[in-house]
């Protein structure tokens, strides 16, 4: 591996294979490029040693017929056109769409097993909620803008006008949020609210803030979204496990890493 040419450059200058691992590892990136690689390796295995990942040719054919219709590709010509811009031919495309089944497959079977005990164990972090906010830099500033709220005043005529959170040009609005993210004292308030209640004033690094509950999306297996979130997540960790199990040795220009 240590003078073979990897990259050529301007028709002469070469790095070698070793060279690249070498600038790699230089700038910190070769632990997640070698991740990269033994995650690819596990995968394929995988995939080769199971025969219940095998898929069937129809369920090929019917990714394609989706592909082309998503792609708008029902020509003959256009689709064509499309794989040469994707550097595939036939083939290759139905090998990816073969693998992308297969790894999907393997998603779920993990998920039959695994998935309702891991969903129950990160359902805090799964579960979701839509929040406005008012931040600013004086609890009895807060007070008096729950009063003005409470008056009838626009919560966000008021988040424009005193937040000092970047969100203020949104109204305040701070977004789909993930329950899990939020500070204790702010989930244990937004846990006994409902949607419209306003919550606060609360103490934030930055001062105080009131919190208007737009929506609370709890997290369901029901729901396709978080499904597919958990069938990521539990391959990740599959995958975490089986490298934690191989004796693993790199060669970079004749060094062991």
């Amino acid at each position: 591996m240590g003078s073979q040419p990897f990259i050529t450059i301007d028709n002469s200058q070469q790095i070698s294979l070793a060279q690249a691992f070498q600038y790699l590892q230089a700038a910190g990136r070769l632990d997640g490029f070698l991740g990269d690689i033994l995650r690819q390796y596990l995968l394929e295995r995988e995939l080769l040693q199971r025969t219940d990942l095998a898929i069937a040719p129809l369920l090929i054919e019917a990714a394609i017929a989706n592909l082309r219709q998503e792609h708008d590709l029902m020509d003959g010509d256009r689709f064509a056109a499309w794989l040469a811009s994707q550097e595939l031919d036939d083939a290759e495309l139905r090998q990816r769409l073969r693998r992308d089944l297969q790894i999907q497959r393997l998603k779920e079977t993990l998920a039959e097993t695994k998935g309702q005990e891991y969903f129950i164990d990160r359902k805090l972090a799964l579960d979701r909620v839509v929040l406005s906010r008012i931040e600013v830099g004086d609890r009895d500033l807060a007070e008096e803008l729950q009063q003005q709220i409470a008056d009838g005043s626009r919560f966000e005529q008021l988040a424009q006008d005193y937040s000092m959170a970047g969100d203020r040009i949104f109204n305040g609005m701070m977004g789909l949020i993930s329950r899990g993210s939020l500070p204790d004292l702010v989930r244990a308030a937004i846990d006994v609210a409902a949607p419209g209640d306003i919550v606060g004033p609360l103490a934030t690094e930055q001062g105080w803030a009131l919190f208007r509950i737009e929506q609370i999306l709890p997290a369901s297996l029901d729901d396709s979204d978080v499904l597919q979130t958990v069938q990521d997540e539990l391959l990740d960790q599959w995958l975490l496990d089986k490298l934690q199990g191989l004796n693993i040795e790199v060669q970079v220009g004749g060094n062991e890493e």
